[in-house]
């Protein structure tokens, strides 16, 4: 027997979630699900009452390495609304020899009147990782989006930059298939200039994105109190972390860009809680599993 025939299979997780909601007499609720591997929901939670369903992501084994593949649907039906998270922070691993990708796509698809919250906690990506995320959110008429990403390129409490490997990040948003915001990020072996470059990550370890919108233009007057609110906020960036607030397509964009995914959830909870009133006519309220 050959040494390539004796060599065992390596291990490959597809995982997939499919979740269907939809407002009813009793509130808004989960009335479809479905899962293939180890990615998948419990029950959703009520804190806020019976029309906002609260929803963990739940991938025990915590990370993805060559090969694995998440794929994430949620679709809310008319009026819905739901917000999602995750337990704990995700993790991509240094990738085999043969630099399989691995990936995680997200679908979001609301119907008309529905409302998403989407705040997954920080994506690790390990040195020599071969990662791509991509996010994908299709809204229909009087929908509301509000999420961020936040992702750590390397370990920093360990001094590790991430030096070797590729990474693809893409979000989408689209109203009746017309794009509002694209963004597209590539670090790989011919854009490693980017890490520390001045117009690049500036050798800053973690980025991050919050989108909230559509405000509508009808409310510019009060879109523009919010974001001069907002940059209170930001302002509070540590020396040397670049923490910025901007509109456009009717989506208010916080960026974060510095050393700490603490700090950059910190900072964009403190934008949530002015934001969602105003967008979502709703207080700020923590999921309960971000106090465990």
């Amino acid at each position: 027997m050959t040494a390539a025939l004796a060599r065992p299979a390596a291990s490959r997780w597809q995982a997939s979630l499919d979740l269907r909601f939809a407002q009813t007499a009793r509130g808004c609720r989960l009335v479809a699900s479905a899962h293939n591997g180890p990615l998948y929901v419990q029950k959703p939670f009520y804190p806020e009452g019976p029309d906002l369903a609260h929803v963990y992501l739940l991938h025990p084994p915590g990370g993805l390495v060559s090969g694995d593949s998440l794929e994430i649907s949620v679709a809310l039906g008319n009026d819905a609304s739901v917000l999602v998270t995750t337990p704990g922070a995700g993790r991509v691993y240094r990738a085999r020899e043969d630099r399989t990708l691995q990936w995680q796509r997200t679908r979001m698809v609301l119907s008309e009147g529905a409302n998403i919250e989407y705040f997954p906690q920080e994506t690790i990506i390990y040195p020599g990782a071969s990662a791509g995320l991509e996010t994908r959110v299709e809204l229909s008429d009087q929908c509301h989006y509000v999420g961020w990403e936040i992702t750590c390129l390397g370990l920093p409490a360990s001094a590790l930059k991430f030096d070797s490997g590729e990474f693809r990040q893409h979000l989408g948003i689209f109203r009746d298939g017309r794009p509002l915001i694209v963004e597209n990020f590539v670090l790989n072996e011919g854009s490693r200039f980017l890490y520390d470059a001045s117009v690049g990550l500036r050798g800053q370890p973690v980025m991050g994105l919050m989108v909230a919108g559509p405000f509508a233009e009808s409310r510019s007057g009060e879109t523009a109190e919010i974001v001069t609110s907002l940059r209170s906020v930001t302002d509070s960036c540590k020396p040397g972390m670049l923490c910025n607030v901007s509109v456009f397509n009717g989506f208010v964009t916080v960026r974060y860009l510095g050393s700490s995914s603490a700090e950059a959830r910190e900072i964009f909870i403190q934008c949530w809680q002015l934001l969602r009133p105003l967008l979502l006519g709703r207080e700020h309220c923590p999921p309960r599993i971000w106090a465990t």
